[in-house]
């Protein structure tokens, strides 16, 4: 087996796309915290999107890179596209958890905890969607490693929606945050083992390459347009300041008759 086919571009293009996802779901997270309750779905959501798309697209690009020799590889489309709406509902669930109940330490380790469970989830799901010549077999230890990895990865990702509100601290944080997600797959592939079967790649497969690219454009675009909606959507204080009714101004009157002014 060979994780790294084509050397670093995989790891790199995975870990930009992770990076991406998850400085524009913080920004997003960051948003909706200074609003009303009942205002703050949108922009939940929207993060929800962009961090579960992101991880997904980045363990798929990653996953353009492993070959095994003398073997070809190809998935299940339907459970591999089951594994991205698994990676959006529960980073939403997690993003929620916080987004409602910023204050609650156990909201924040409850989210956190469902939400690298359900990255690990999805993780797995991908693979579980991989049809090949043989067998897939895992190190449960090494298994057990990256789903702890996943979990204090979601949790310190919420816990960074909750306290980085700044710019450029929720850039340094997508860095973190992207290594985090990237050392959890690379982590989970170390458990790794294909056992050669006496069959050939079973039918109805898709090669990675062909489902991955555009779906990954298209998740990209997507961010690309969460970006633009941070950027044009005012903030909250120039808001309040916009709905704000304006001074009246001050009238003077002259009175016609004595020359007073009122």
């Amino acid at each position: 087996m060979d994780g790294f086919t084509y050397g670093w571009l995989n790891p790199a293009l995975a870990y930009l796309v992770a990076c991406l996802g998850a400085v524009i779901g913080l920004r997003c997270t960051a948003r909706a915290l200074t609003l009303p309750r009942r205002r703050r779905i949108g922009w939940l959501l929207l993060a929800s999107g962009c961090i579960g798309g992101g991880i997904w697209a980045m363990h798929f690009i990653a996953m353009m890179g492993f070959t095994v020799t003398n073997m070809s590889i190809t998935y299940d489309l339907r459970l591999t596209l089951l594994s991205l709406l698994v990676a959006i509902v529960v980073v939403g669930f997690g993003v929620c958890c916080v987004g409602y109940w910023p204050d609650s330490s156990l909201a924040l380790y409850l989210g956190g905890t469902l939400t690298g469970l359900g990255v690990a989830a999805m993780h797995y799901m991908g693979m579980a969607a991989m049809e090949l010549g043989g067998s897939v077999e895992y190190n449960l230890w090494i298994v057990a490693a990256s789903v702890a990895i996943a979990v204090f990865a979601a949790t310190a990702a919420l816990w960074m929606t909750l306290n980085i509100s700044r710019a450029w601290a929720s850039f340094a944080s997508a860095l973190v945050a992207g290594v985090a997600v990237c050392a959890m797959h690379y982590t989970a592939m170390l458990a790794v083992s294909v056992r050669f079967g006496t069959g050939a790649t079973p039918a109805g497969g898709v090669p990675v390459d062909q489902f991955v690219f555009p779906v990954a454009v298209g998740i990209v675009a997507f961010i690309t347009l969460s970006v633009i909606v941070v950027a044009l959507a005012p903030e909250v204080r120039l808001q309040q300041e916009l709905a704000a009714p304006a001074a009246p101004q001050a009238r003077i009157k002259v009175d016609l008759f004595d020359g007073s002014l009122r």
